[in-house]
Parts: C-alpha cells; sequence; structure tokens
C-alpha cells in the first residue's frame, strides 16, 4: 500500500540535512528553539502522561529530527512586524516515529510570522503515538493511548488560556500539519473535546481549532477504492480546511487528501483543496521554483478570505 509511512532516516533524508550532523561533537543532545526562544512544558510537572515506547533517552540527529519525545513541549514565535492576532499551531511530521522539527517546524514559523502570525511549534510525543501502517500484517494499528492528539488539544487550550498574555485573538487559532502532523490536522479537527482527563483551568476550554491546514497528510485513505478512515467523524462543524498534496506523492497517496475533501464535502463543511502533478513529499515550503511552492500563497490569500489574515 503506497501509502505506508517510511523510516525516520528516509524522513532525514527527504529534508537533505548533513548525514554528519549527528556524529558531530558540538551536536546539540536534543533539539533547542533558536536563541531566546525556549521551549514550554505542555504538562505539569510530575503530572503522569503516558509514555512512548521509546529506545533511549531524547536526541536530535541530522540536525532537527528528534526520537524518544516523552515530555512533550511548545516554542512561541511573536509574529514579525504588524500582529494580526491569529495564531497557528504547527504539528511537524515524522510518521509517528520521529518530530522533523526545521523542514516542517521553524521554517514554517518563519513563514507565518513574517505574515503577522503568531507560530505555536509543537514537540510531541513519539514513537508509536498516533495511527501506523503496519507492513507485517499490511493493516492500521491505533496506538492504545492517542498521544499526539492529547499533545495537539493540550497545546490548542494551552494558547487560548494564554491569549491575552500572548497578546492573540483566542477565536483566531488555526493548526497546520505535514504528512503525520497532517494526520493530526485532521484528528484534533473531529476529535471529541477531551481525549484525556482535565489537568487545570486550561483544559475547560476548547481544543477544536478555528482553522486547519494539512498538506500531504496520511492515514486518512483506508486503501482503497475513495474510503474514507471511519475512525474520523467529519461533521459540518468541522473548522474550515485547506489541504495541498502532491499526485506524485510516493509516502503519503494522494488519496489521503481526495478522501478526506470528499468527507468535508459531503458533511457540509468548508474545504478548499489544491492537487499538483508533482512535488513528492515532505517538500515543505522548499520547492519555490515548482509550481507545487505557490501553495503558501494561496494559503494565504485562504486565511484572508476566513479573516485569520488582512486583505492585501
Amino acid at each position: 500500500m503506497n501509502q505506508k509511512w517510511r523510516h525516520a532516516a528516509m524522513l532525514a533524508g527527504l529534508w537533505g540535512a548533513s548525514a554528519n550532523a549527528s556524529s558531530s561533537p558540538t551536536a546539540p543532545v536534543t533539539w533547542e528553539p533558536p536563541a531566546p526562544l525556549t521551549q514550554v512544558a505542555l504538562w505539569p510537572e510530575g503530572h503522569a502522561i503516558a509514555r512512548p515506547p521509546v529506545t533511549g533517552p531524547e536526541s536530535v540527529k541530522d540536525g532537527a529530527i528528534v526520537e524518544n519525545v516523552t515530555r512533550p513541549t511548545m516554542t512561541v514565535f511573536p509574529p514579525k512586524g504588524s500582529n494580526t492576532g491569529t495564531t497557528v499551531v504547527v504539528f511537524p511530521g515524522g510518521g509517528y516515529r520521529v518530530v522533523a522539527m526545521e523542514g516542517e517546524g521553524t521554517e514554517i514559523c518563519d513563514w507565518l510570522t513574517g505574515n503577522g502570525i503568531t507560530c505555536v511549534l509543537l514537540k510531541y510525543r513519539v514513537p508509536t503515538s498516533g495511527p501506523q501502517w503496519d507492513g507485517s500484517c499490511d493493516c492500521r494499528r491505533e496506538p492504545k493511548v492517542n498521544m499526539a492528539l492529547q499533545d495537539a488539544q493540550r497545546t490548542i487550550r494551552l494558547v487560548r488560556q494564554q491569549a491575552t498574555s500572548l497578546h492573540i485573538d483566542p477565536d483566531k487559532i488555526g493548526v497546520i500539519g505535514f504528512s503525520a502532523g497532517g494526520n493530526m490536522v485532521a484528528n484534533v479537527s473531529n476529535a471529541p473535546e477531551h481525549s484525556y482527563k482535565p489537568v487545570d483551568d486550561a483544559d475547560k476550554l476548547s481544543a477544536r481549532p478555528n482553522f486547519a491546514m494539512a498538506l500531504y497528510p496520511g492515514r486518512l485513505w483506508e486503501g482503497k477504492g475513495v474510503v474514507f478512515n471511519p475512525t474520523i467523524h467529519v461533521t459540518a462543524k468541522t473548522p474550515p480546511t485547506f489541504i495541498v498534496q502532491a499526485e506524485d506523492d510516493p509516502v503519503d497517496d494522494v488519496r489521503n487528501s481526495i478522501t478526506y475533501f470528499l468527507a468535508l464535502k459531503q458533511a457540509g463543511a468548508p474545504v478548499e483543496m489544491h492537487l499538483y502533478a508533482n512535488g513528492g513529499h515532505a517538500f515543505g515550503l522548499r520547492k519555490k521554483d515548482q509550481p507545487i511552492g505557490a501553495w503558501p500563497r494561496l494559503a494565504e490569500k485562504w486565511m484572508q478570505s476566513l479573516d485569520m489574515l488582512p486583505a492585501d
């Protein structure tokens, strides 16, 4: 099945990271945001959360590929120039095995903050923290606890709680995700409000985003015909959604986007989709010289149509 998510090593190669980065004596033990920004823990110190089946301590390789995350964090990137009051939470990809914090993380924040948007970059728990395709049985494997969804919902709630101090509008919080992160976008847009027991006052707030962007999402297609994943329950209340994918994607079949689009249309939820003949997988912002490189500008126009960005 074409949509099987590849091993973390392939993802690292797609980003063209230096093969020697992780072996450098100066390589960081784990990922850190650019100074002076700092990571903020999602869950209170000492609060017990589900632990993914890690193989060692949290570490970073090839510059920004993070593995074995047991304590998730968020990093707030303030807007550059005029503050629009809009916020976007970023879910990097990585097949629910690793988290690609650069090409699908900090680079995305650079684009968003340049448009006056507050960017919140999520480093969520991995591995096996979300749905995966198991090649040994050619079947879908659902985690006992959807840790990635829990981290996504908690992040949105914390951002809403801190709206005043962050100088943002709590009703203008969107999400964007790539590959496995695109799957997270669909999940957090459609999941029941509570995927975990409330921890504090932040959990009294809604975890539903006001708008959503899914790029080359995975695990939305059932692998036959145009059958949408039955575990995701789309309704007319699903937030306005923007979808982008390349038809030649070798990792997540383009029918992941097509079936999600059709499910949203059938439910009466607002949706806009852009498909490109070429672009492959994990293109992020790195194919500016190709037609698919136009998607960020289309996304900006779409956000303007929702009054999330001011008109040009």
